[in-house]
């Protein structure tokens, strides 16, 4: 029995490689192969391995949730507390209340347009998730701001459930509700008292061996998973909370760094399953409200958020970011109609017509996340009626001049070194970063600063780039330093482009492109020692004095937390 299910677990894994590679080949998105995979298997290969599928999942989502919660801080939460709550309520609210007419236009009944339109309002956490640590978007604003409704949305999701659970078997929903939220503040007071009193020792006791640094960890984030499970909450409501116990830890990034190829692994699995639910039954009758609740979730949730956040100040590009995020329904939506089913409240065709938005809902909110950056532009003129005149929420300015001599784009590890330079140079520069923390820090450092996006049009035509004599990116994203290096050349071909490369390819084409010079990270050590070889010989000395000037150095690098860089700045 073991034999075969670990042969199907191969098989499945086979098959979601060559599909994988299909869609790497159509250079479509890859969460996208992992769906198409579940469907194919579901058919052959899923009754002898679902269990696993299901378990791996299961624990895909809580690694998931655990960095999600590890790049979480207090600071972040007040920051964007506000505007989560009041957008994630909001956009249930009225995709709920819009959803319900639509579903009563085209004839379903009372009940049926109630299930149908609440099962419209929650968003995937997983997917989105996902999708923003692949583009390294957790840290942006709208990344914040998306993961605060996205959480606020699930708990929504939570006492909706419970609510019809608890009306079923004839409970008293509001004595339920009281106990689950004494219970879950219980639990969540004493993860929290764990993670201040015990985790800190515990951590500085493992983080000697690597191995067991990642062994804890992992145990740490199951085991409070397993905790709020046990006591009928969700998984990724524990899993997040120990990912926030920990993000105070001067081990946070090393520990996130080792855990990610685990997560990307186990994560497939969520993808997969989520194929195999896919319902395939007698829906022709159903083909206009499926178009049509598609749209809407597509086209009509985004707008809501759009409103929701410009009502609050925020810009139109934030604004339109955030708001492809609700773009799909998520799990909690098929275990609602699921539900609904199993009552007896919902004949089966409601479960394959939510389905069926699901599957296109997830496919075409994998686009619109993917690609936002590339549409942005051609919609931006259009989206100024979300927002508010004024001074913005989301500005982030601090700075002075409108002319610079160097502008720099992405202050974190590689940023940081430079910016020593240009203060030793005496000339008047300028930080552009995504990350609001970084700006509002450098603010306070004196370090002229502004919120942005490298990616943002509009945003390199407020910089008069025309002015700046070297324009510098730390960014290793491809399309978005062609986007750069464009815009420079239109207006100031005398500028010196310097860029950041972690391919060859990507390197050799920014040169065609017309940057100056390409920085390759995982070269310049070598190139670096060899200097130094070249420079001091075989004299012990002068090397130890280097060590102890790197010394100096890796300790302030390590005290801002710039410790194992991947594909970030």
């Amino acid at each position: 029995m073991v034999g075969n299910e670990f042969i199907v677990l191969s098989l499945i894994l086979i098959i979601a490689v060559v599909v994988s590679l299909v869609m790497r080949l159509l250079k479509q998105p890859l969460i996208i192969g992992y769906i198409i995979t579940g469907i194919i298997v579901s058919r052959y290969l899923i009754p002898e391995s679902a269990l696993s599928i299901a378990t791996f999942a299961e624990i895909g989502v809580a690694l998931l949730l655990f960095l999600v919660g590890l790049n979480l801080n207090p600071k972040m939460v007040k920051e964007v507390g506000k505007v989560s709550i009041i957008t994630g309520i909001g956009q249930v609210l009225f995709t709920s209340l819009i959803g319900f007419f639509i579903a009563r236009y085209f004839g379903f009944s009372i009940t049926e347009s109630v299930y149908i339109s609440v099962a419209l309002t929650f968003s995937s956490t997983i997917i989105i998730m996902k999708l923003l640590s692949d583009k390294n978007d957790l840290e942006t604003l709208y990344g914040r701001i998306a993961i605060g409704f996205l959480i606020v949305q699930d708990l929504i999701a939570i006492f909706i459930l419970m609510a019809i659970s608890s009306l079923s078997s004839g409970a008293d929903f509001t004595s339920m509700a009281l106990q689950t939220v004494l219970k879950g503040a219980g639990l969540s007071i004493a993860v929290f008292v764990a993670g201040i009193y015990m985790l800190p020792k515990l951590t500085k006791a493992v983080a000697r061996s690597q191995e067991f640094l990642l062994l804890f960890s992992i145990t740490w984030s199951l085991a409070v998973a397993s905790l709020f499970l046990y006591f009928s909450f969700s998984i990724e409501i524990g899993a997040l909370l120990a990912g926030i116990t920990l993000s105070l830890s001067p081990y946070r990034y090393e520990i996130s760094s080792r855990m990610r190829p685990l997560r990307d692994f186990f994560i497939v699995m969520f993808f997969v399953l989520i194929g195999t639910q896919v319902v395939f039954s007698d829906i022709s009758q159903y083909i206009y409200p499926i178009i049509a609740f598609s749209a809407f979730v597509l086209i009509g949730n985004p707008l809501i958020v759009m409103i929701l956040m410009g009502l609050l100040g925020y810009t139109k590009k934030n604004s339109f970011r955030a708001g492809l995020t609700v773009a799909q329904i998520s799990e909690f939506s098929l275990i609602l109609i699921a539900l609904g089913v199993k009552l007896g409240h919902l004949p089966l065709e409601i479960l394959s017509l939510v389905t069926a938005v699901g599957i296109i809902t997830i496919t075409g909110t994998t686009y619109f996340i993917t690609y936002g950056n590339r549409i942005y532009p051609y919609l931006s003129r259009y989206l100024s009626i979300f927002e508010r005149k004024g001074k913005k929420v989301d500005e982030h300015a601090y700075h002075k001049d409108k002319a610079y001599d160097i502008i720099l784009f992405g202050h974190n590890r590689i940023g940081y070194d430079l910016l020593e330079s240009f203060k030793k140079l005496r000339k008047k520069f300028l930080v552009v970063d995504y990350n609001p923390e970084i700006v509002i820090n450098l603010a306070k450092e004196g370090v002229d600063c502004k919120y942005g996006d490298a990616s943002d049009s509009e945003l390199l035509n407020e910089l008069n780039l025309n002015k700046a004599k070297a324009v510098i990116s730390t960014i290793p994203d491809i399309d978005t330093n062609l986007l750069l290096i464009n815009k420079i050349k239109e207006s100031n071909g005398k500028a010196i482009i310097i860029v950041v490369a972690h391919r060859i390819e990507d390197a050799l084409k920014v040169y065609e492109e017309g940057a100056t010079y390409v920085i390759m990270p995982h070269f310049l050590g070598g190139k670096h020692a060899s200097v130094l070889l070249e420079k001091y010989g075989f004299n012990i000395n002068k090397f130890l004095k280097e060590k102890i000037m790197h010394l100096e150095h890796l300790k302030r690098r390590k005290d801002l937390g710039h410790e194992h860089p991947t594909h970030d700045y």
